[in-house]
């Protein structure tokens, strides 16, 4: 129990985690601990992630209760305006290594948090920090707290580092406890720490049981990122053992509390997915296509001011950005016509003003103009909305609608507007789109299709995400001992919801 006699709370993050893969390796009697929380618990089957459905995005989104247009974090790779550069989060070896492994290290890494991510916005970590709930985090890609770190090299890391005779002396800030790997570690372990995927889960694991013996926190975020890497390779219908993997990491927990009613007698327990997995068949490469009829900026460009677009994968989904350049700047008409008939794409979204003619994304910090309309184009139609208006979507947003509701394969049913193929679809994309850091265009890729990133990969022959679709979206949201009473509290949740949750549980004013 905490010191205000509340149970302590573990929100535990799965990487990837789909809910009929859960159910089957409950079911195959694969993740009894799992299946524990679910028997005890209130679980949503299907939680709307961010768009992009990306890691970055997701988290950023988990851990803050906002979208991208205020959390700021667009993607796993976007363009940074104002440095005239890529910002590469690791969308693969391949694509990190083609921008420098330790300049993405210091975007991923520290960036990311205290850079990137917007100053305006406090993360969960904080609130709680500054309500004297003791934080700690295991690896986790958004960990901004008030508490600072110094960098503890170690292991693989640290040899990269003697070896090239770089330098990494940043500190960070995050919660009282932080346990990122090979870089930061708030107190000596006997965990060995891997920046390995797929061998990431038992750290954290025994980095939480550390924490346990010691009484050492109030507010737990585990993390398990394993499953992605293996659903990734191996196809999202393969998961049910590496999902196995992550339960037998999360019973380490049940069985230092001497079992799983003992564990929950001190402890509340929300489990969570980022996004979902889809299938992929081909790998769609955008850049390579755009570059046959404008010029594209390249990772280690000379002259990026002679570039016309710069183009960012983020795995199902894709930023594409209009460049000023010193040269013949790109025609926006004929880029926008050019994405829309390539196969693979699906959707088109880009932000306009009122009168229909492009708008073109304001720096970090300004505000918009409030004329805009965020378009979205399928096949030919086109639908166009913003906030505000009579149309209802599903979390009571309220929205003025043109165009063909076909194009998001939505409908008004009983007053609201519904999408099964695209879930929350005007929110999602109006975050996306008005993100600071968003593409003039913001694709949206077809079933089976992933954009090949920087690096020349894909995972055609495996699993990925990222798009608007329901495949890439929905994931379980499971409470425990916290939260609803019931899944029917709203009629559709969202990674929104989790932070809400938290502060709720910890008498902070949360819904």
């Amino acid at each position: 129990m905490t010191a205000s006699g509340r149970k302590k709370l573990i929100l535990t993050y799965v990487d990837s985690l789909r809910t009929d893969m859960l159910r089957r390796a409950i079911d195959d009697g694969r993740a009894p601990n799992f299946g524990a929380l679910v028997e005890r618990g209130v679980l949503i089957e299907d939680c709307v992630s961010s768009f992009p459905s990306v890691t970055p995005v997701a988290c950023a989104e988990m851990v803050t209760g906002v979208g991208a247009d205020r959390h700021w974090i667009s993607g796993m790779n976007w363009y940074h305006r104002l440095e005239r550069r890529y910002v590469e989060y690791g969308s693969s070896l391949e694509a990190t290594r083609a921008f420098g492994v330790f300049r993405a290290l210091y975007d991923l890494v520290y960036n990311m948090n205290l850079a990137h991510l917007s100053p305006e916005i406090e993360t969960l970590f904080e609130q709680l920090d500054d309500a004297g709930e003791r934080t700690a985090c295991t690896p986790y890609l958004i960990y901004r707290g008030r508490h600072r770190h110094e960098v503890s090299l170690d292991g693989l890391l640290r040899r990269a580092v003697d070896a090239t005779r770089l330098k990494f002396r940043h500190h960070t800030w995050g919660p009282a406890e932080l346990f990122y790997g090979d870089l930061y570690a708030s107190r000596q372990t006997p965990c060995k720490s891997t920046s390995i995927p797929g061998a990431r889960d038992p750290y954290a694991a025994c980095c939480a049981v550390e924490l346990m013996k010691e009484d050492g926190f109030d507010f737990l975020l585990l993390s398990f990122p394993d499953n992605d890497n293996y659903s990734h390779r191996h196809g999202p219908g393969e998961s049910v053992e590496s999902i196995a993997r992550a339960d037998d990491c999360f019973g380490t927990l049940v069985e230092q509390a001497g079992g799983m009613d003992p564990f929950l007698a001190e402890h509340a327990v929300i489990l969570v997915a980022d996004h979902a997995h889809t299938a992929i068949e081909r790998g769609l490469p955008l850049a390579e296509i755009l570059g046959a009829e404008w010029s594209v900026l390249q990772p280690s460009e000379e002259r990026p001011e002679l570039a016309q677009l710069a183009v960012s994968p983020t795995s199902r989904a894709a930023h594409v950005y209009l460049l000023p350049g010193e040269g013949e700047r790109a025609d926006p008409a004929a880029v926008g016509e050019r994405l829309a008939e390539i196969e693979g794409v699906d959707l088109v979204c880009r932000m306009l003003d009122a009168e229909g003619a492009p708008l073109y994304r304001p720096e970090p910090g300004m505000p918009a103009s409030g004329d805009e309309w965020a378009t979205v184009e399928r096949r030919g139609e086109r639908l166009r909305f913003r906030p505000g208006g009579k149309v209802v979507d599903l979390r009571g947003g309220r929205w003025e609608i043109e165009g063909e509701l076909g194009v998001l394969e939505a409908r008004i049913e009983d007053g609201k507007l519904r999408s099964d193929s695209y879930p929350d679809p005007l929110q999602r994309v109006w975050s996306a789109l008005a993100a600071p850091h968003s593409g003039d265009w913001v694709l949206s890729l077809a079933e089976g299709f992933e954009a090949v990133d920087w690096g020349g990969e894909s995972h055609a022959g495996g699993g990925s995400h990222g798009a608007l679709h329901a495949g890439d979206s929905l994931g379980p949201l499971l409470f425990v001992g916290c939260g609803p009473e019931s899944a029917d509290q709203r009629e559709q949740w969202s990674l929104r919801d989790v932070t809400p949750a938290i502060l709720d549980h910890f008498g902070l004013g949360g819904e």
